[in-house]
């Protein structure tokens, strides 16, 4: 691997535990600072999303057509500000909202570019390091929800801000190395057009779309459950420590199947496998979102996991497999995730609006959402493959 792409996976790592330790952290500070329950969560989030659907469609086509390392730039200065906007206007609760959205579409200039800049000129490569980008960020992101329950705690709530804050300048500098790397690569001519991954099937635009139907349901699913882990984690008796450690598993079993899938390629362009992820997808959910007890609650996060890693694989290694402009594949991929993230939780919070006395309305209006879904990549599954698509 070359010291160019060590440099990315580094960033990528530090960019990650951040993200997620203030993204899905915010919740609970957002329930034990202002009050939020269920409802104000799911909006918050559902307003993320939102955000993230155009913010994810620019940022890919902005890395496109201006260049990935600027868009990093962009990016990551937009995500420091938001973080020290957010610590300085801790006690008002619109504030954090507003700060929110605006760390999400800065989010959105970050991970299109740095899935171009990963897969650029990779070509028999491809596969294997979109296996590691898959690893590192779930890596990252396990150990971040890992701990940052334990660090909350240890150092109060205004940490949700300056510790992550504390760790952007290392992606900053990693930019700058990456620059100058890419230079001493121009200079030495060894670096060339993107290269196509050529192993595609006859229908690999087929199974394109169907990553793409499925991998914003997994995103329904997930941004449904993170806001309402400050009410499940309050239900089954737990701190905010323990939820963090607890509700880290899915993570952890998500990063297992992106090792497996890394070295094993008999899922590729295998109609069964995302279709039986999608189902245990859907199961996993329910149950979760039910669940009367911490050891079964545990135990669900496991298969839940590796549903959404080989669900999420498939859409990042289809669309990085699909043409050469990664920028705005990886831009429509992450554009997708935001279509996931926006109506899980609008679908949950208006449901909790209209039914407010029906017990676990938001989470069977979501199962009901995900079902639909799975039918519709079944339906998919079945179509056979027009010649034009080809």
């Amino acid at each position: 691997m070359s010291a160019l792409r060590i440099v990315y996976f580094c960033f990528e790592s530090f960019c990650c535990y951040a993200t997620v330790f203030y993204s899905n952290f915010l919740f609970f500070y957002m329930k034990n600072r202002f009050g939020f329950g269920e409802l104000e969560n799911l909006l918050m989030a559902a307003l993320s999303g939102l955000v993230y659907i155009f913010a994810a469609w620019q940022g890919g086509a902005f890395a496109q057509r201006f260049g990935c390392i600027r868009s990093l730039f962009i990016g990551m200065s937009g995500m420091v500000l938001s973080l020290a906007a957010g610590g300085l206007l801790m006690h008002s609760a619109p504030a954090q909202v507003v700060v929110f959205a605006l760390w999400t579409a800065s989010v959105c200039f970050v991970w299109p570019a740095l899935e171009a800049l990963i897969s650029e000129n990779a070509g028999e490569k491809l596969p294997d390091l979109v296996g590691w980008y898959n690893v590192i960020w779930a890596g990252s992101g396990a150990i971040a929800y890992f701990t940052a329950g334990m660090l909350l705690e240890r150092f109060g709530m205004r940490s949700l801000f300056w510790i992550p804050l504390s760790l952007l300048p290392v992606p900053f500098a990693l930019v700058v190395v990456a620059m100058r790397l890419r230079r001493m690569e121009k200079s030495r001519g060894t670096t060339g057009p993107i290269l196509a991954f050529n192993h595609k099937p006859a229908n690999s635009k087929q199974f394109l779309h169907m990553a793409w139907l499925a991998n914003p349901l997994s995103y329904v699913a997930i941004n449904t459950l993170i806001p309402l882990i400050p009410s499940i984690a309050s239900k089954l008796g737990m701190t905010t420590a323990t939820a963090g450690i607890t509700c880290s598993v899915w993570m952890f079993a998500r990063l297992a199947a992106f090792v497996l899938l890394r070295r094993w390629s008999g899922w590729h362009y295998r109609f069964a496998w995302l279709a039986g992820s999608f189902g245990l997808m859907v199961a996993c959910f329910a149950v979760l979102i039910l669940s009367p007890t911490i050891g079964l609650f545990v135990i669900t996060e496991i298969g839940f996991g590796f549903s959404i890693g080989l669900i999420y694989y498939s859409s990042l290694y289809y669309s990085m497999n699909a043409s050469e402009q990664q920028g705005a594949h990886g831009g429509l991929h992450e554009a997708m995730i935001g279509a996931g993230l926006f109506v899980g939780p609008a679908c949950g919070a208006s449901t909790l609006f209209l039914l407010p006395l029906t017990r676990n309305a938001g989470a069977w209006s979501v199962c009901g959402l995900l079902v639909m879904g799975f039918s519709g990549l079944l339906y998919m599954g079945r179509t056979p493959v027009k010649r034009q698509d080809v």
